[in-house]
């Protein structure tokens, strides 16, 4: 039996007491990788694999390595995070408010449009339960804010994801926690499975989460029995996933293949995603899909193994020399 904790006064005092290492940001890299730039995917196609920066190898090959995932800094690239210091009500909507300041200290107020927004704020517990993905205005001061519930107290983790405008670099993901304030109860991370229920929707997943290489995940939507060929546009795709990995919310957010109204993609029932995971690990999916005018968000779980050992061949058996006697052929 877990006990509950309560959250509160001590939570945030431990969020004062460390606000300084919020202002100058932290990194955590991939489990068994080397650090290396950090940013979620807002991409196309083909995203969801990204790249880091490659070094040249003795042959001059330039070996493709894994990109440290986005959110596990709260300031980056001279952009910081500042999200709410005090702690927030649990079962109440709350005005959510905070800023991204930029290079020069102060609130940042341009941005490019990514899948018509400038910026998606994603939220999670750190036990990977309570997400949502929201998108909030901005105000002619640089405070960004948002109505949020949370449904339960305990430390969440809220991920920004978006592209600086005249920033050459691309996009960007900066991570804070935030403590909800009551009751905690810590929830176990659900088995791993490839299917998912929601208000009477089954979404069935196809594909393995790989962390050697981009792989095809599909995600597949039927109702009542019965495939959803109708699904409705949402940010511009027909679907959008997240994935998250449990232990330090490393952070991905990719995109389907195709578009709406390409005249080659089907609104439905497959939603496919080119996706590669950035280390091993267990990881949370988040997919949002629309149809019949909601948005609604399948959860799986999924295990990326540790690559196979390659196949080793037995060395030959060390020559002997020639007995006493003995001449050697």
């Amino acid at each position: 039996m877990i006990t509950a904790v309560k959250v509160g006064a001590f939570g945030a005092g431990i969020v004062l007491a460390f606000g300084a290492a919020f202002g100058v940001g932290h990194a955590v890299g991939p489990v068994g990788s080397d650090p290396a730039p950090a940013h979620g995917r807002h991409g196309g196609d083909t995203a969801g694999a990204p790249t880091g920066t490659r070094a040249p190898g003795p042959t001059g090959a330039l070996p493709a390595v894994a990109e440290m995932p986005g959110g596990l800094q709260v300031s980056e690239r001279g952009y910081t995070l500042v999200p709410p210091a005090e702690p927030l009500p649990v079962g109440t909507g709350t005005d959510f408010r905070f800023r991204v300041l930029g290079p020069n200290g102060q609130p940042w107020t341009r941005y490019d449009r990514a899948h018509d927004k400038d910026l998606h704020l994603i939220v999670a517990r750190r036990d990977l339960s309570g997400f949502q993905h929201v998108h909030p205005v901005l105000g002619a001061d640089g405070t960004w804010s948002v109505p949020l519930t949370f449904a339960s107290a305990g430390t969440y983790r809220v991920f920004a994801d978006f592209s600086p405008a005249g920033d050459p670099t691309g996009p960007l993901t900066l991570g804070a926690d935030v403590i909800v304030a009551g009751a905690y109860q810590p929830a176990a991370l659900p088995a791993p499975s490839r299917t998912a229920t929601v208000d009477g929707y089954t979404v069935t997943l196809a594909g393995d989460l790989s962390a050697t290489e981009s792989g095809l995940l599909t995600l597949n939507v039927s109702k009542d029995g019965r495939p959803v060929t109708d699904l409705q546009p949402y940010l511009g795709a027909y679907g959008h996933l997240v994935a998250l990995r449990q232990g330090d919310l490393g952070y991905l957010h990719v995109h389907p293949q195709g578009a709406p109204d390409d005249g080659k993609t089907p609104a439905g029932p497959g939603i496919a995603f080119h996706a590669q995971a950035p280390s091993t690990g267990s990881y949370r999916l988040y997919l949002d899909f629309r149809h019949e005018g909601t948005v609604r968000t399948a959860e799986f779980t999924v295990t990326v193994g540790a690559p196979s050992a390659p196949a080793t061949t037995p060395a030959a058996p060390p020559a002997t020399a020639p007995e006493h006697g003995e001449h050697a052929h």
